[in-house]
């Protein structure tokens, strides 16, 4: 279901997340990059890339980047995306795009320095089994950050955004994409979702220690770091 339904949306999802988000996903991938330090050298592979975009601040950022999807429609969009990037000409992107699953992830044991995950980690069939198999795929010590929506914990300021989430943003999304289920379908799986501290659980129990995470834009989304267990 999953696949089917971004498969309907990949060709205006950068479109529906720049629209629905006022841009601030781009920058919140960004913050990502930066919490990370320095990337040159490094193997970094990004699961669930969608189209790429933050794939690509890795590889911009020094990072060689696996970017990985289930979704080919989607994951087609990252290599049209590196070779317009504007930094490319002087330093080609050392990306490579695989079709995978993030629950089985084609990679062998404690082979990459980074995972990132971006939004993506709502959408496994088995989150707690997903954030050990990104651990499988690590070396000790390395990075995991997750990207993923949140709430906003002032109750003022969440109960308008809910407003926004469950009422605007389907007929919005729907409109643009012209498939509302699946703008139906993110609002769910947002609330849904755990708190931050009960992710930030979830991450040390799977294998990573020095967990920590970051609350954006008033909690709008929150970025979790950890690292690799030796």
């Amino acid at each position: 279901m999953v696949r089917s339904m971004f498969q309907r949306i990949a060709g205006r999802y950068d479109l529906l997340n720049r629209t629905l988000s006022g841009g601030m996903d781009q920058r919140w991938r960004r913050r990502v990059v930066r919490q990370l330090g320095s990337l040159e050298g490094k193997v970094a592979v990004d699961v669930a890339t969608g189209t790429g975009d933050l794939a690509l601040e890795l590889a911009r950022a020094g990072a060689r980047v696996i970017g990985l999807d289930f979704t080919f429609e989607m994951l087609a969009q990252g290599p049209r995306k590196a070779a317009r990037a504007r930094w490319a000409e002087s330093r080609p992107p050392p990306l490579g795009w695989i079709q995978g699953d993030a629950m089985r992830l084609p990679l062998a044991d404690a082979s990459v320095d980074v995972v990132t995950i971006a939004f993506g980690l709502r959408n496994v069939e088995a989150r707690r089994d997903c954030l050990r198999e990104l651990a499988r795929v690590l070396r000790p010590g390395g990075a995991l950050v997750v990207l993923e929506c949140g709430l906003p914990r002032n109750r003022v300021l969440g109960a308008a955004y809910k407003q926004y989430f469950t009422r605007v943003l389907p007929r919005l999304g729907g409109w643009i994409s012209g498939d509302r289920a699946a703008y139906t379908y993110l609002p769910d799986t947002v609330l849904a979702w755990p708190g931050p501290n009960e992710l930030a659980r979830e991450v040390t129990e799977a294998g990573f220690e020095g967990t920590r995470f970051d609350s954006l834009s008033l909690g709008v989304a929150y970025i979790h770091v950890g690292s690799r267990a030796s």
